[in-house]
């Protein structure tokens, strides 16, 4: 596949023919090497979700290409996750997005504009609902423990307020009993009891 990609041109050494790319297609390259990094939680105008990038030619507003020969120029506006280091989310995208177009395509990238429009909230969400979920669970936890732990002490309470005279009289006939000694009788050991 590397020998593939590696001798993959706009045109062939050998005339054999031209090899052109609609911009369409190499602005779903760019929509799919985003959203691929972590810290991007969209891109301007889109859904979110792979069909919504790449379905009946749906290319998000946020993403502009510009082919011109072998040459590509790529503009990209998007929003990041709260609390992502912008500038580092920023690197890695545009790394990501001009990996994938020479790799795929064998087209040159010149660069790749990125724009932050916005930071998303969403994942801050939804891990605070997840913790929030997981909170509540501890707490019916804790209570059901609180109810096992109630309800030991009350049988044992129970327990110890039956009748003291007869746990006294049976431990002052096991304190009274002497344990019997085996007698041996020839040469075997016979317990009496």
């Amino acid at each position: 596949m590397s020998e593939y990609l590696d001798n993959m041109n706009t045109e062939n050494a050998q005339d054999e023919g031209k090899i052109t790319y609609a911009n369409e297609v190499v602005s779903t390259i760019v929509s799919v090497a985003t959203t691929e990094v972590e810290g991007i939680s969209g891109i301007y105008g889109s859904n979110g979700s792979l069909t919504g990038i790449i379905g009946r030619n749906r290319v998000p507003r946020g993403v502009k290409v510009d082919v011109n020969g072998e040459n590509v120029k790529v503009d990209i506006s998007v929003t990041v996750d709260y609390g992502m280091p912008i500038q580092k989310v920023g690197r890695n995208c545009q790394e990501n997005v001009r990996k994938s177009i020479e790799s795929m395509t064998g087209l040159h990238v010149e660069k790749v504009d990125l724009h932050v429009i916005g930071v998303s909230f969403e994942k801050e969400n939804k891990e605070m609902q997840q913790s929030q979920k997981l909170a509540m669970s501890l707490e019916t936890e804790e209570e059901q423990q609180a109810l096992r732990e109630e309800k030991v002490e009350v049988e044992y309470s129970e327990e110890s307020s039956a009748d003291p005279e007869m746990y006294e009289d049976e431990s002052e006939e096991t304190e009274s009993e002497e344990p019997q000694k085996p007698e041996t009788v020839g040469e075997e050991t016979v317990d009496r009891e």
